[in-house]
Formats: C-alpha cells, structure tokens, sequence
C-alpha cells in the first residue's frame, strides 16, 4: 500500500516537542584531541600558565633593559661581555629582559658594542601570556574549535571529555547525494555517523536497516513522500513507532518523526533541499539536547527586502550577509545554488506572515 499523508499536517512545534520528549544528553565520552573537533565539551581541565616561564619571542640578543640607556648607533654602548643569543621559543636567561635584533649588537670590533636601547618586554613573550593559570580549553555545553583544540596542544592536554551522539543514517537508493550532504554536515557538527545502505525501496530492505542498537538518534534520507517507491514511513511503523507524518514545514512538508525502541528517529525527504530543512527544524535540536549544547547563537540583522510567508505553515529562510543586513536568497523553496551560497538560516513560524524589508531578525549560520 502506498504511503499517504494525513488530512491536516502536524505542527512543526507539535512534532519537535513530541520527538525531544525524554530524550537526555547522551554520556560523555573521553576522546583524543583529533577526534574531538565539532563534539560538545562535556567539561574540560583547567590549563597551567603557558608559557610557564618567559621565553623569547624572536631570534636575537638577551640583555637588560635598563643596562641599554642612551644606546644608539651614534653613541655606542661597549659591553665587557658578549650578550647570550637566543632562538625564538628560548627560555630567558635570568635578569634578562629583552630580545635586541641581531644587526642591533655590533660583534666586529674587540668589544660587543651595543646601538639600540632596548624596552622591557622587547621580544620577550611573558610567563603566562598565551594561557593564564586556570583557562578551560573550552567552556562546557560549547563546540570543541580548532582555537580549543589549539589551546589544548600548546598545554599538552591528550584528550577531552564530549559527548558525541552516535548518528545511524540509512540511505535509500536515489537519495546517495543528499546523504553525502547531511553525513558530512552531521560529522563537522562532531556527531559519531555511520551510514547504512538499505537494499530497495520496498517496506522490507528499509525495515531489515532500522537499527537502534547502537545509535542515539537515526535518520532515514528518501522515501517519505507518497510517491509508489515509498515506503520508509511504512516501514518506520512496522518497526517502530511514527509520531507524525507530514510536518507543516516548508520546504520539508513530508519529513516524518518517530521512534525505534527509545532511539528517536527523524525521516527526511530525498531532495536536497526538503532534508536540508528538515535537518535544520529537526534533527538539530534533537542532537542540541543529546550534546547537552549551549543555545546557539543567532545573529540580528534588518532584512535588505520583506519576505512574504503564508499563515499555517513554518517556513525556512535562507540569507547571506551583505553590507550589514540580511539578503533573503530563498523561502519555502530552494534551489541548489542558493544552498551553496547561504551563509544563515530564519525560520519563520507556522504564526507569522513574514517580516517586513528593514525589519532586525535573528538568523542561525549555517557554520557557527
């Protein structure tokens, strides 16, 4: 039998808070730092002081600041000894304070000379001033960066706490492009993803993929709509539990959530634009609560033109940012190309009609 939606579509907010309902952050789990980027800290160690102790800051000469008063190539400074050279990254030999350049020492007579006063700090990098005692890599609940995973190098730190939520995608055959989009979307966002290839198109191949034994969340790409090579929402229901069908979300109108056991599920639409939204309404912030992530940050910008939006249906926006203001690319529906070249996202409620050209909004980015 072939797949049909119901008469009414579900509310976007009716079935989102239908599919996070008892879903908690997943455990943390201890991770080295080249698996961690993208993942959700879970609470990080505090660093020592780096560095912890002055080192120079370029290749020169270590002197005393206050030695060099009045040095100048016109009124040379004669030192009884020759200064210590150091490499940048050196530590500082004690009660020296300063890093001179090498053409600012003169070496060619009997007596170093010196012909440049020198500052203190001059090419010194201080104890302390990359790294203050007591930094976190990360703050917990926010994104593992490479600036964090930087931090936790230069400290010497081998792994960090996250929670990384395991992601199962079954892909079915005529969706492999869009599944390539959101499995590598879904792994820069730092989830855990394994891709599943269901065998057909038929109820059976889907349901033999649908697997919550070691994923905490599963996405199926294809197949929801009502078309007579449909079935994975058939599926889903011989399965599992399906907790609505048809969501009043544009693009994405025949997205589908349920539930496999205790695993949520979340069924996107085959086109690359409809999972895309799907995603974005969806699938983030069901993966948001299962990392235990902070609120994601919006930014506020005046529309450069209205978008106009019918009542009854959530529809997303996509933006690019342009001398300060957001450009509406595409609403409702997306080509491709306006895919590749948004920056942001809006979603405007099933309750608004839009916004109006010079009107501040708050737009998620794409790559936070």
């Amino acid at each position: 039998m072939t797949q049909r939606l119901p008469p009414s579509l579900t509310s976007l907010d009716t079935a989102l808070a239908a599919l996070l309902r008892g879903v908690d952050p997943v455990a943390p789990v201890e991770l080295p730092l080249a698996e961690a980027a993208g993942c959700i800290a879970a609470g990080t160690p505090l660093l020592a002081a780096y560095p912890p102790y002055d080192i120079a800051a370029a290749d020169g000469w270590a002197l005393r600041a206050d030695d060099l008063v009045g040095a100048s190539s016109y009124s040379p400074l004669p030192l009884a000894n020759l200064p210590v050279w150091v490499d940048a990254g050196d530590a500082m030999p004690e009660q020296c304070d300063c890093v001179l350049d090498a053409d600012a020492i003169d070496v060619s007579g009997p007596l170093a000379q010196v012909l440049a006063e020198g500052l203190p700090g001059q090419g010194v990098r201080r104890a302390g001033s990359d790294i203050a005692d007591g930094t976190p890599v990360v703050a917990k609940g926010c994104a593992v960066s490479a600036a964090a995973l930087l931090l936790a190098r230069v400290a010497r730190v081998d792994s960090l706490s996250v929670r990384r939520p395991r992601l199962r995608i079954v892909n079915l055959p005529g969706a492999t492009a869009t599944t390539h989009m959101i499995a590598g979307i879904a792994r820069a966002a730092g989830l855990d993803v394994s891709v599943h290839q269901a065998g057909a198109r038929d109820a059976a191949s889907i349901a033999a993929e649908l697997d919550d034994s070691a994923c905490d969340l599963l996405l199926t790409i294809g197949g929801s709509g009502v078309g007579r090579q449909d079935a994975v929402v058939t599926a889903l229901a011989q399965r599992g539990d399906v907790i609505a069908h048809g969501i009043a979300l544009q693009p994405g109108r025949t997205a589908a959530v349920g539930r496999l056991g205790k695993v949520p599920v979340v069924v996107l639409p085959g086109s690359p634009d409809h999972a895309l939204a799907a995603w974005l309404a969806l699938a983030l912030p069901l993966i948001d609560r299962l990392s235990a992530r902070r609120p994601r940050l919006s930014l506020t910008l005046p529309l450069a033109r209205k978008i106009a939006s019918g009542v009854g249906i959530a529809e997303i926006a996509l933006l690019a940012q342009e001398q300060g203001v957001w450009l509406p690319l595409a609403v409702g529906e997306w080509p491709l190309q306006a895919i590749a070249r948004a920056g942001a996202w809006l979603l405007i409620p099933g309750s608004s009609e839009g916004f109006g050209a010079g009107t501040p909004v708050d737009a998620y980015l794409l790559q936070e």
